[in-house]
């Protein structure tokens, strides 16, 4: 029998053992691969989830780590963290660019606690945000669900389509609720 798995695609982010190791905590099966791994074998090891970890790119520069778009008609939910939310947004169709405010630090966010996300949640957390760039227009299908002053899109999702970008990192002990965010996405949606 095939253990069910979630998939961490490692865009050159500081956290990425962080995020497999939250995933873990939730009592879920989980294994860290490079962007660059062919989507082939990503694909045979049947992933019920797949989370994209951030990365010190800009996700709209041409020389910047991608991934074949193939991958977002797998029918495989698909959580984008901070870089990986702006190359999803980026590649589907959404505006990213460098943000006139940069945000480093705990900073408050507004949530829609009607998304699957979010579920259980505040309508106000404390997250750790650390951005240059931010998604200043989300891509079609998808609806924001997080916001703060400076950061439109905080949080968008194409639930139909099983796609979640979150621009803050629930992986880091600085966001409140940030393991039940990471929870929700294994078991909610994944």
């Amino acid at each position: 029998m095939q253990q069910e798995t979630v998939i961490v695609l490692d865009f050159g982010g500081q956290y990425n053992q962080l995020i497999a190791r939250r995933v873990r905590e939730c009592n879920v099966y989980c294994e860290i691969y490079s962007y660059r791994t062919d989507l082939a074998k990503i694909k045979a090891k049947n992933p019920k989830g797949i989370i994209f970890t951030g990365g010190p790119n800009s996700a709209y520069l041409p020389d910047s780590p991608t991934i074949d778009p193939e991958i977002y008609n797998w029918g495989v939910p698909i959580l984008g963290i901070c870089y990986g939310s702006q190359l999803m947004m980026h590649m589907l169709g959404g505006k990213v660019c460098k943000a006139p405010e940069r945000e480093y630090g705990k900073t408050l966010v507004d949530l829609d606690t009607a998304s699957p996300l979010f579920d259980t949640l505040p309508a106000q957390n404390v997250c750790w945000m650390s951005h240059n760039d931010y998604i200043e227009q989300a891509a079609p299908g998808f609806e924001i669900v997080a916001h703060t002053p400076n950061c439109p899109v905080a949080a968008a999702q194409d639930k139909a389509r099983g796609l979640y970008a979150v621009q803050f990192h629930p992986e880091v002990l600085h966001t409140e609720n940030g393991t039940k965010i990471l929870h929700n996405f294994v078991y909610n949606v994944c």
